[in-house]
């Protein structure tokens, strides 16, 4: 029979599906039929106001059931209860991991698990399956070799796949009131997915590019009494998408469009809470390292409209603001995106405590510290003050029991103490069929004209039958559309703010550059004392300098060091000249081909993958997990401990050597104690620094060989044993010179 709730909703959903039905038949077929193009006319009060959820990084896993459980209990009622017009799910629907994370295939049991959870909780919520779009994750694609393929299970069993969306990029119209809401969606997964841990990045196609841009324009040459807002929605953030073959980015197509947000996942709360970024096309006139680095979420915008000149805004920067929303996984968050008279704002909700009776959704004023830099600021400027949506607070209210009374609070913020100066009751919206509780309250905004965009904060209070009480979020807002500085962590920073597909070959070749000197310099230096140790016997004997003079580093005994140590200073550099110009290792790649592959640092080589492609590596820039942590923890340290080994004994024997000439002197009997002592403990730390860097390796090599199932003896021979051989022989050949004497 279903709840009380859910019996009054279903004849609003009856007639709601219907319209989607007709609307549906109507739509604009793209080319191939991927992209529907749907246009749904979202009926009902408030007039005003679409919004719609987003759910991302699932990982339904059969070793973790809690997941797919909190999802059935939860998100069905949650989703009843805010009756959204769009349910997105931002890919990784499933984890295709093993218990211990480190090997990767695709499992059906998860999907098919996915599958009746989905449908399970669109039963519940009331909502037509039409309105939920579910796209492609890396996970999702972890050893698919082919899209369509017999494991491309997503292919079967998403809610995209069974409603037909075909295409890689899909789109769909919100209308109401006259205003246009455009939502793109676009997969920009691994055609071929590789399996962990060299597949974490996007990587789009100049075709996806093209279809994306064609997606979003699709409304451009038609004449609409308001502004569409456009909003995109995929899996990678910016910083974790590479560039096409031609070198054409997503972050481009959306600075034509200038979209309002871009909504991803991906990254999961790991990292931080805070995982948001500003771009703008204005960012390159700043620095040349903007297209490595963003060391700030946001990006400063040369605009006239704070200076009160409202003609400027057809001269704006393009812009649109990046928001990752975290993860069900392990944070069991869900997002509400609201579009409010064109403004775009969103309440993040966690269900780690459980399911929320209350559910509240301010949509004006706007968090200063997430508001368009451009467009917002000409609006609150350059917008008479008698238009509705300026002059009003605005919040959506969801509740399971009836709400008595809302409240807007307003607090000025001062040396981090907040004192209210405004509490005002608001009134809930009528009118027919009505979707969703809206409540607003007349405001004199120009009250809160500030010079700092941080100094007023409201918060919205809701108070339900029951007399509990529930509080959105403290949020600052700026009645002037100046923007509120918010910083990311060092975590957040490296995720966010770094563009790792620019950073890879600068990293790896700067490494480079620095490791082969540091072999190559020694060995040169070898020959060249061995000229000079030459040459000095043919000078006459006044000339000849002294062998015993007390200098830092005795370069004599430096030679014969390194003379010692030919074979190890040969090793690393052949061990070099390996990792550049061989395949560093061989193993399946895929799950369904039965032919290994060779990995480089530049990807893994197609000549033996079956249906290659036409490019003769794939998985760049994703191979930069092993290779980038080999060269920076492994290789790095391990040369660096090497060259210490061999230097710390040339400093001691030509210290040796002048010390014990004196060594009948009690005062130089003492020093030479102490001497001798350094040394020795000097030699046992650097021995000690060799067990942490063969940790490392090991750790590594246990990586790949579980994950690409590599034999190590027959498949990376070189990767596994090269360094530990290297640093072995080091130690053999310190510890075999001597034991220091007094």
């Amino acid at each position: 029979m279903g709840s009380p709730l859910q019996r009054r909703r279903r004849p609003a959903a009856f007639l709601f599906a219907l319209r989607l039905l007709l609307s549906v038949c109507g739509a604009a077929r793209a080319r191939g039929g991927g992209d529907l193009r749907q246009v749904v006319e979202v009926p009902g009060e408030p007039g005003s106001v679409v919004w719609a959820v987003q759910l991302s990084d699932l990982h339904l896993s059969a070793f973790h059931p809690e997941r797919a459980a909190d999802f059935r209990r939860h998100v069905g009622d949650a989703l009843a209860k805010v009756n959204p017009a769009l349910v997105l799910i931002t890919g990784d629907l499933t984890d295709a991991k093993s218990k211990d994370l480190l090997s990767s295939r695709q499992e059906e049991f998860e999907w098919t698990e996915y599958q009746r959870i989905i449908d399970d909780v669109a039963n519940k919520s009331g909502l037509n399956k039409e309105l939920f779009y579910d796209l492609r994750g890396n996970h999702d694609s972890y050893g698919v070799p082919e899209v369509g393929g017999m494991f491309d299970f997503y292919k079967k069993h998403s809610i995209n796949a069974r409603l037909g969306r075909t295409g890689a990029v899909q789109s769909i119209t919100l209308q109401n009131n006259d205003r246009k809401h455009l939502f793109v969606g676009f997969d920009s997964a691994m055609g071929v997915g590789l399996r962990s841990p060299t597949n974490i990045f996007g990587q789009p196609t100049d075709r996806l590019l093209s279809d994306l841009d064609a997606a979003l324009s699709q409304w451009d040459n038609q004449s609409t009494s308001y502004p569409v807002t456009k909003i995109a929605f995929g899996h990678f953030p910016i910083s974790f998408s590479a560039l096409t073959t031609s070198g054409r980015s997503i972050k481009d197509i959306f600075l034509k469009h200038s979209l309002s947000a871009y909504l991803c996942g991906h990254l999961h709360t790991n990292f931080g809470r805070n995982l948001k970024r500003h771009h703008t096309s204005e960012q390159h006139r700043f620095s040349s390292y903007e297209q490595y680095f963003q060391f700030d979420i946001h990006k400063g915008m040369s605009t006239a409209v704070s200076s009160g000149n409202c003609s400027a805004r057809t001269e704006s920067a393009a812009e649109f603001w990046e928001w990752e929303m975290g993860d069900w996984r392990s944070a069991r968050s869900m997002r509400i995106l609201a579009i409010d008279s064109g403004y775009v704002s969103y309440a993040d909700m966690d269900f780690r405590s459980g399911s929320k009776d209350v559910i509240i959704v301010p949509t004006f004023p706007l968090d200063s510290r997430f508001m368009q830099r451009s467009s917002d600021p000409f609006d609150f400027t350059c917008q008479a003050t008698s238009t509705a949506h300026i002059g009003t607070v605005r919040a959506l209210v969801f509740s399971r029991y009836k709400i008595e009374s809302v409240i807007v609070k307003v607090y000025e913020s001062h040396s981090g103490s907040f004192n209210l100066v405004l509490e005002q009751e608001m009134e809930k919206t009528s009118g027919k069929e009505v979707r969703g509780a809206m409540y607003t309250a007349a405001w004199k905004r120009r009250d809160f004209s500030e010079a700092s965009p941080d100094q007023y904060w409201f918060q919205i209070e809701a108070v339900d039958m029951n007399r509990e009480v529930y509080l959105s979020e403290r949020r600052p807002f700026s009645v002037n559309g100046l923007t509120a500085k918010i910083s990311w962590t060092w975590k957040e920073f490296r995720v966010m703010g770094c563009q790792w597909n620019q950073l890879y070959f600068p990293i790896m070749w700067t490494t480079l550059a620095f490791l082969f000197p540091l072999v190559l310099v020694p060995c040169t230096s070898l020959a060249f004392y061995d000229i000079q140790f030459m040459l000095k016997f043919l000078r006459p004997k006044k000339t000849r300098i002294s062998s015993r003079a007390f200098t830092p580093v005795n370069f004599e005994f430096f030679r014969v060091e390194l003379s010692k140590m030919y074979v190890i200073w040969s090793g690393m550099l052949l061990y070099l000249l390996y990792l550049v110009f061989f395949p560093w290792f061989t193993g399946y790649a895929v799950t369904e081909n039965h032919n290994k592959m060779y990995f480089h640092y530049r990807g893994w080589s197609t000549k033996y993958l079956a249906n290659s492609s036409s490019m003769p590596y794939i998985g760049l820039p994703d191979v930069m997990v092993i290779v980038l942590p080999h060269l920076l923890f492994v290789v790095l340290p391990a040369f660096l401990v090497i060259a210490a080994i061999a230097a710390e004994r040339a400093v001691y024997l030509g210290h040796d050597i002048s010390l014990r000439a004196k060594k009948d002197d009690d005062h130089y009997k003492s020093w030479y104690t102490k001497y001798v002592s350094i040394f020795y403990w000097l030699r046992k730390i650097l021995l000690l620094l060799c067990m942490p860097i063969i940790w490392k390796h090991w750790k590594h090599c246990r990586t790949i060989v579980r994950a690409y199932e590599v034999n190590p003896f027959l498949d990376a021979p070189v990767y596994c044993f090269g360094v530990p051989t290297l640093l072995w022989l080091a130690i053999y050949r310190s510890s075999s010179v001597g034991v220091y004497q007094i």
